[in-house]
């Protein structure tokens, strides 16, 4: 976002509530080519994907080793433009570094814990007992979103999705598989997938069904121990490498449940406006958290460019938008269920996926999602 703002002529401060930086935080996702598009669009998509590999493609199998069918990851487009699986850790270093070297100024440890419109400018508070002032405040503060709440103190709250994640990675293990292809496992009683990169390490994760809401810090009381033994349990008997992925993999597993946000009914005040995961975050079923982040942040800065108040800029943005992002949550909210599938809705899942993805993947609606571009011209 702060690229985007710079890129129109308006200068950029990110106040980051993290005291440090998150160089290793985070296993890996998806940008898909609608992300890789919109990355173009600020000049980032080399920088930015160079430490990530292809991935196009996806194949999906029972816990009995039937295969279900496959499916497009991230589409190529006609021009070569395809998705790519990264790093959390590397994306966020590399569009770092590119910001810092476009004059962006980063603050940490900058926990914000009210903002005011003085109709003027916005003034910011932090929990150090700090405050700046601005003309806009853009909230790119994810699902836990402090100015979401700012904007609008009734603001519903993420909804869990019954999900756990966790994922990690591996070398040393020889998978069935060829490079730039997810596998997805439904499991007896757990989701798992994996993809290999062309280095030879393996990347998976799991997402384990839990219909409690497990307390914020809970998942973090578990060792990884704990979890490598529950993981192995979940996954005995089932069809591919799981267990043998989970037994090889030697660093901490970290889990994080997985929640949503469908419908914001505020996005934006006259001088403060949402984005991302703060105003629409879809499950990692998705894969397109962080392409319709980078998306938003395009966006915004164009209308932002094309209008004399911020409001106005505001509003055209959230027009754009808000179909869009809320069809692709629901899209992925379908996929939570499918994971989480017992008895008759397992067997009826796994006889009509394969005819579902047939039909998706010539979809228009396929076309629209990996397909969207945000034209870089005049007022919106």
């Amino acid at each position: 976002m702060a690229m985007a703002l710079t890129k129109i002529g308006i200068e950029a401060v990110i106040y980051e509530a993290h005291p440090d930086a998150a160089d290793e935080t985070g296993n890996f996702l998806t940008v898909a080519t609608n992300g890789v598009d919109a990355l173009r669009t600020l000049d980032a998509e080399q920088a930015a994907t160079a430490t990530g590999f292809p991935t196009t493609a996806m194949v999906l199998w029972s816990g009995t080793g039937k295969r279900l069918g496959s499916a497009i990851v991230s589409m190529t487009r006609p021009d070569g433009t395809t998705g790519y699986t990264l790093k959390r850790a590397d994306l966020y270093q590399c569009l770092r570094d590119l910001a810092v070297s476009r004059g962006v100024r980063i603050e940490h440890g900058k926990q914000l814990t009210a903002a005011s419109d003085t109709r003027q400018s916005v003034v910011a508070q932090f929990a150090d007992g700090s405050e700046d002032s601005a003309d806009i405040l853009v909230g790119c503060d994810g699902i836990r979103s402090t100015v979401r709440t700012v904007i609008d103190q009734a603001a519903p709250d993420p909804k869990y999705a019954g999900l756990i994640n966790l994922g990690g990675f591996v070398n040393g293990i020889d998978v069935p598989a060829a490079p730039g292809t997810y596998h997805m496992i439904f499991g007896a009683r757990a989701f798992f997938g994996y993809a290999l990169s062309p280095d030879g390490e393996v990347w998976w994760f799991a997402n384990v069904p839990e219909r409690t809401e497990p307390h914020r810090g809970a998942l973090g009381e578990i060792s990884s121990d704990a979890w490598k033994m529950r993981l192995l349990d979940l996954f005995t008997g089932d069809f591919g490498p799981a267990r043998q992925l989970i037994e090889a993999t030697s660093h901490e597993l970290r889990a994080s449940a997985v929640h949503t946000l469908a419908h914001l009914p505020s996005w934006h005040n006259k001088r403060m406006i949402v984005i991302g995961d703060a105003a629409h975050a879809p499950s990692p079923s998705s894969g397109q958290g962080a392409s319709l982040s980078v998306e938003d942040a395009v966006l915004l800065a164009r209308c932002l460019r094309g209008s004399p108040q911020p409001v106005e800029a505001f509003e055209a943005f959230t027009a754009l938008r808000r179909r869009r992002v809320e069809r692709i949550i629901k899209q992925a909210a379908r996929v939570n269920n499918s994971k989480a599938a017992t008895g008759m809705s397992r067997v009826a899942r796994d006889a009509l996926l394969p005819h579902i993805l047939k039909f998706v993947a010539n979809s228009r609606q396929t076309r629209d999602l990996y397909g969207y571009h945000i034209e870089w011209g005049p007022k919106p």
